[in-house]
């Protein structure tokens, strides 16, 4: 067995729940990459913090510079207090960030979140940004915890994540093929936001609602959908394409829901039955949207018998891509591709992220 990587990541996704730190032990043995997740926490953003980065994408170069500064002394923080009062033993931070701009098609992306700020309120060694370099090389920078699902999950035939946005991916023809399904939670967050409620627990709102037939037909012809692989999609899309449609509809707050949940699941399995190779797959599901039962049961209703949908614990239901970060972040630092150019369409596969120090004060 080899050395034992001690690694804090950090993940803040597209649905803005927060910030989700995750304290991983990363080693290979007998050829295979193993881990555990020794330790976790959540930190659910203030309002100010979720509207500020919500509303990142609209601000000023400036505000947008000053914002990406105080992002990354705040997680800086936030990792110092939860490597203090745990009492951890870390080798460095893995940060993904928070992205407030994704447009690859424009050679843009940027996740929020200075990576030499953060290593010096934190006094770790930081490794962060790990899109750029692939929209640099003609890739979406988007999505990366593929390379987690190959080397970490690659006993499960599909790997299904459901935070803001839906993404899948798995094997075909020996390469790992990975990409952007659509929506997951960004709709049934705007909708549950606007209640006042956190979210939906267990969909039980969405269960009691009916289908708005019309809403539906618009939302599968949406052109996304219709787009080849590899493609990625972000907030930008949803509020252009899916608000207007949220907010131009009578229908009540849970008939939206239970249509959206419906919507998801509908595209999420046109897409794994166009790819299942075998008369029985299974697929893991994680992110926010695995602890919703009613998505959940819909899921598995619409992919039928041939793909059974496998729950893990609740622990790597929320802190898988933070583990995935984890990981890549060891993949960096020892030189090894952490970035599938057959996942994004980058021109090569590349090892991505930027490394930072602390600064002596």
């Amino acid at each position: 067995m080899s050395s034992v990587y001690k690694v804090l990541g950090l993940m803040s996704g597209t649905s803005l729940d927060g910030l989700d730190m995750a304290y991983c032990h990363l080693w290979e043995e007998n050829g295979h990459w193993e881990f555990s997740i020794e330790q976790t926490k959540e930190l659910p953003y203030s309002d100010d913090i979720r509207e500020y980065l919500k509303n990142a994408i609209y601000l000023s170069e400036e505000d947008h510079a000053q914002l990406h500064i105080d992002y990354g002394k705040w997680l800086g923080e936030q990792a110092k207090t939860f490597i203090e009062e745990r009492g951890l033993e870390v080798d460095f931070i893995a940060s993904h960030g928070h992205t407030s701009h994704h447009r690859p098609e424009d050679g843009i992306t940027f996740q929020l979140g200075d990576g030499q700020v953060l290593s010096n309120m934190s006094g770790k060694q930081v490794v962060c940004d790990f899109r750029t370099t692939d929209v640099s090389l003609g890739g979406q920078g988007a999505p990366l915890v593929p390379i987690g699902d190959r080397l970490l999950f690659h006993e499960y035939d599909f790997c299904l994540n459901l935070g803001g946005i839906s993404n899948i991916s798995f094997e075909k023809d020996g390469a790992r093929i990975a990409f952007d399904i659509g929506m997951a939670n960004m709709p049934l967050n705007y909708i549950t936001h606007k209640m006042g409620m956190a979210y939906d627990e267990n969909g039980k709102l969405a269960q009691s609602g009916k289908m708005d037939e019309a809403l539906l037909k618009k939302l599968n012809q949406l052109e996304f959908y219709h787009l080849p692989h590899p493609k990625s999609t972000g907030y930008e899309w949803f509020t252009e394409k899916i608000v207007p449609l949220i907010e131009a509809s009578e229908s009540t707050d849970a008939d939206l829901l239970h249509t959206f949940i419906h919507h998801n699941c509908e595209q999420i399995a046109l897409q794994v039955h166009k790819y299942a190779n075998k008369p029985k797959s299974t697929l893991l599901a994680t992110g926010g949207g695995a602890l919703n039962n009613f998505f959940m049961d819909t899921l598995q209703e619409k992919l039928g018998t041939s793909v059974t949908v496998i729950i893990p614990s609740k622990t790597l239901i929320a802190y898988k891509e933070a583990l995935v970060f984890a990981f890549m972040g060891v993949l960096r630092l020892k030189g090894i591709t952490n970035v599938l150019s057959s996942v994004t369409g980058a021109r090569e596969d590349s090892c991505s992220g930027y490394v930072f120090f602390p600064e002596n004060s």
